[in-house]
């Protein structure tokens, strides 16, 4: 396996992880960024650029990063709250009346970011083309009734949260949550993420796929325990409910989905891309700014929700917007806040170290939360680090 990119001094053990994820764990392409006060120590990339395809991976290849996209999502909520032009206390209904229907007359923003809302499910799933369409997008959860009083327990909101979060940037913005991201965030940070991408640039990204880890000693293998067996096999379940929000599941390589905005679940990036954008909610960045304050990015990995999860089955614990480190989505420290992309990709901070990572692939596998590439990456990155 070519792999290619730099690493700075003591942070060889990433590259030797990564060359290990293509020769062990099964990775088709892939690629790793690392910042570390600002500064970028680890630029990695190597096999193809697309899950079916020979083409090279380049260094600007980007891929689909899926709910990787909510970290950045959750950034355009609490931007906006840094600027006062959002109060997080508030009830969604305030800035989007429509919303107070069905129950859900009490939720606040911050229910909202933290998985809290109650809306995981539609009772009508919507169609890849109904979703693509916001109007129809926020018609559909703001006519839903909660499953749980909101603010009272949380449940990973898989879809849904792409009409929460995108229809409260429009609604106090005037703009499209995917133009508001590039203008405020892409832009500024330097960051190479798009959320909505036209199908005349299609080829900007490769095509991703589900693949399975080769057989062979030394791969591990993903055994769900049996209540979450259960509940992704019922298709009643709120687990089921939640990922079938769309149905049915939409082609993620077609270029009328990556054309959509879906920030919960369809924006595109480099590593380097998700990397430097979480690099930027920490610190300065090389040719960037600094997207949060230390206040705003203190609420951010504040603990808003923790234990049992009704939508996943499994412990969890959420910021405002972000998964802090736990069990279930391992980051670096105490201290880290990100998001995974269900099967793959990860971003996250870490104020402790000034670290912030990012780590992107072609070939999805059935982990959610956890994917054993990007933890063997986070281990390898944790060794680097001096003791």
């Amino acid at each position: 396996m070519n792999v290619h990119g730099t690493v700075a001094e003591g942070f060889e053990p990433v590259r030797e992880a990564f060359v290990r994820n293509f020769e062990v764990l099964g990775d088709r392409g892939a690629a790793v960024a690392v910042y570390r006060d600002g500064h970028r120590v680890v630029d990695l990339w190597g096999g193809t650029r697309d899950v079916d395809g020979p083409a090279p991976w380049e260094r600007d290849t980007a891929q689909i990063v899926r709910s990787a996209t909510k970290g950045v999502a959750a950034a355009a909520l609490l931007l906006l709250h840094q600027r006062g032009e959002l109060d997080l206390q508030a009830p969604v209904g305030t800035y989007w009346p429509e919303y107070k229907a069905a129950g859900k007359e009490r939720t606040r923003v911050a229910d909202v970011l933290a998985h809290r809302a109650g809306v995981p499910v539609l009772d009508r799933p919507l169609s890849p083309a109904e979703a693509a369409d916001p109007d129809l997008g926020a018609a559909a959860v703001a006519a839903q009734a909660p499953v749980w009083e909101p603010g009272t327990a949380h449940g990973y909101h898989a879809q849904t949260y792409s009409w929460l979060t995108g229809e409260l940037v429009r609604r106090i913005t005037g703009l499209p949550v995917g133009e508001w991201i590039a203008a405020e965030i892409a832009g500024p940070a330097g960051a190479d993420f798009r959320l909505g991408i036209a199908p005349a640039q299609a080829d900007r990204a490769g095509r991703v796929g589900q693949i399975e880890p080769p057989a062979g000693a030394g791969t591990p293998r993903i055994r769900p325990t049996r209540a979450v067996a259960d509940a992704y096999a019922d298709p009643e379940s709120l687990t089921r409910r939640a990922f079938a929000a769309i149905t049915p599941l939409p082609d993620e390589n077609d270029p009328a989905y990556r054309a959509a905005a879906l920030p919960a679940s369809n924006g595109i990036a480099t590593a380097d891309g998700l990397a430097r954008f979480y690099a930027s909610l920490i610190g300065e960045v090389d040719g960037g700014r600094r997207l949060f304050t230390p206040q705003t990015m203190e609420l951010a990995r504040g603990e808003q929700a923790a234990g049992a999860d009704r939508v996943l089955v499994v412990g969890t614990r959420f910021g405002l917007g972000y998964m802090l480190h736990g069990a279930a989505s391992p980051l670096l420290s105490p201290t880290s806040f990100g998001h995974p992309g269900r099967g793959g990709a990860l971003g996250f901070a870490d104020p402790e170290s000034g670290l912030a990572f990012g780590y992107v692939t072609n070939g999805f596998r059935t982990s959610v939360t956890a994917d054993p590439r990007a933890q063997a990456l986070v281990r390898a990155v944790r060794e680097a680090l001096p003791r």
